[in-house]
């Protein structure tokens, strides 16, 4: 056993027994489905601000989208990184935060598609909402699990990938099924420190290998092979060799959270007005900090060309994108690629937690209480809310472990639904949350179509991958609408925006009734005794 996997296995060990030691202590505040599913709405600031961090950041973009984009974009892919900071963060907090948080318990709301269902008086548009979560959650769920294998091959050699996924799949679903959305918070916030602590290190070790920041940037500015770029200096340019593709990018990875169930849901669960404004601030840091550093780092994968086999008919790695940042740390220290292994495990296991609570809670509340002509009691929805969080964590793994071990063309098409995922749900749900909030004017038509629409850019991604049909080369719709899942699904989020208010205006008659009502809401006033004052 070399130092490196005992290393790892010493901070292993202590992270897992502090993830299940808070899972234990946090069981007092699962004890009805309020406390199970949003911790009784009084989750603070800085636990809500590093759930919603955590949950935004995983082995996804540790690992492949700043490998692939830092590959392709150089130092400009750092605009991903803010991006995510101001737009997915800081406006998402500020335009989201507290309306969410006053309206969804105006209305008796615990989840996005249980909004749907009360604000829009619909009990069609609550299980339809349910079933694109569910259907589209798993997927994404499954893509967490990709970003481990390679890390875990260097640091344990000859271990089968298989075991890791098992393993990490058992503790997060002990701490979950235990604590429920408060052992979720606090392992988030943990998580989160040692993502931010993590971060930092690495970047300064891969920097310090190079030389310091000013001569790695000048290296970077050395490096030729950008299409269509005369010359070198492309990957240390402002906006990078293709700045139109880094926009589409930005807007999917950004915008999207204000539309994904489990982001949004930890809005539903803060505390009160001060923790909305306390929350903004730490979250967008904590994006600054972490999704720019990703991204930054990932920047600077190009200079390890020497230990990165490049194809050169593609320029492309071989390996495929996610071998970049792997192999990237393997340069490092056994320490470092220790502290690594536990940040790539946190910010998966974040993750995690919060898409199969949000799964399990979305399918028994939303799908399965509606449909059943008998009312379920809180027994039976804890009940069945816990054994569909296992389901999901099950089906999730098996996926995972099938996709990296199978050379079926099955796995073909798990990568190409787990591409999707993000865009199909935010494009079905961004704009009629945000509506909702904001418009009495929403209706339930705009909203029908608002779903159609974004699940149906996606499915038809889906056959163009699949080679269902086609559309001709050069045209609008194959080489920008459809060129990628990350334009489809661009334009299904901004789509969406559009669509909805004109639907909106064209529809009055599906306008839901007592939304004057609701939206009283934002203006309650409270009428208080003054107990320190004489008076005049």
């Amino acid at each position: 056993m070399n130092s490196t996997m005992i290393i790892t296995s010493a901070l292993i060990v202590c992270f897992f027994a502090l993830m299940i030691g808070i899972g234990v202590r946090s069981r007092k505040h699962a004890t009805d489905v309020n406390g199970f599913v949003l911790g009784s709405r009084s989750v603070g600031p800085w636990l809500s601000a590093f759930a919603f961090g955590t949950s935004y950041f995983s082995a996804v973009i540790f690992v492949g989208y700043a490998g692939q984009f830092g590959w392709n974009f150089g130092l400009a892919s750092t605009w991903i990184g803010l991006g995510n900071a101001f737009i997915g963060s800081l406006l998402a907090w500020s335009v989201l935060g507290r309306r969410t948080r006053i309206m969804t318990q105006a209305i008796g709301s615990k989840t996005m598609p249980d909004f749907f269902g009360a604000r829009y008086k619909s009990k069609g548009l609550k299980i339809a909402a349910s079933i694109i979560t569910f259907v589209f959650l798993i997927p994404y769920t499954a893509s967490l699990f990709n970003g481990l294998s390679r890390l875990f091959s260097m640091a344990y050699n000859g271990i089968d990938y298989s075991v890791c996924v098992i393993v990490m799949s058992v503790l997060t679903g002990i701490y979950v099924l235990i604590g429920g959305y408060m052992a979720t918070a606090l392992n988030d916030f943990i998580q989160g420190l040692i993502m931010l602590g993590g971060i930092a290190a690495v970047i300064l070790a891969v920097l310090k290998a190079n030389g310091g920041l000013l001569a790695a940037t000048h290296s970077l500015a050395m490096v030729e092979g950008a299409k269509g770029w005369d010359g070198a200096g492309a990957f240390s340019s402002f906006l990078g060799p293709d700045p139109l593709f880094l926009l589409f990018v930005v807007i999917l990875t950004s915008l999207g959270t204000w539309g994904l169930p489990q982001m949004v849901g930890k809005f539903y669960a803060i505390k009160n007005e001060d923790s909305i404004k306390k929350g903004t601030v730490i979250s967008t840091i904590f994006a600054i900090v972490v999704a720019g550093g990703c991204y930054f780092l990932g920047g600077f994968g190009r200079l390890f060309s020497d230990v990165i086999e490049v194809d050169a008919a593609t320029g492309k790695p071989v390996g495929g994108f996610d071998s970049i940042i792997p192999t990237m740390l393997s340069t490092l220290s056994p320490v470092l690629i220790a502290v690594v292994i536990v940040l790539v495990l946190s910010a998966s296991m974040s993750t995690l937690s919060s898409l199969v609570l949000t799964s399990g809670s979305t399918v028994t509340l939303d799908l399965i209480a509606p449909l059943r002509k008998k009312e379920m009691s809180e027994k039976s929805k804890m009940l069945t809310m816990r054994l569909l969080i296992v389901v999901f964590i099950v089906i999730s793994a098996t996926i995972a472990i099938f996709q990296v071990n199978s050379k079926s063309e099955i796995t073909k098409y798990i990568a190409q639904m787990m591409g999707v995922s993000w865009g199909a749900l935010a494009g079905a749900f961004l704009a009629p949350f945000l509506y909702g909030l904001y418009w009495k004017k929403t209706t339930k038509a705009a909203v029908v179509v608002s779903f159609i629409y974004g699940v149906g850019l996606e499915i038809i991604q889906l056959l163009l991958a699949f080679g269902v049909f086609s559309f001709p080369q050069g045209s609008f719709l194959a080489d920008v609408v459809f060129k990628t899942s990350l334009h489809s699904g661009s334009f299904a989020m901004v789509g969406g925006l559009i669509i909805v208010p004109i639907v909106s205006l064209i529809t009055k008659k599906t306008l839901p009734q007592g939304t004057d009502k609701m939206f009283k809401c934002y203006n309650d006033t409270k009428t208080v005794g003054i107990t320190d004052s004489l008076g005049e």
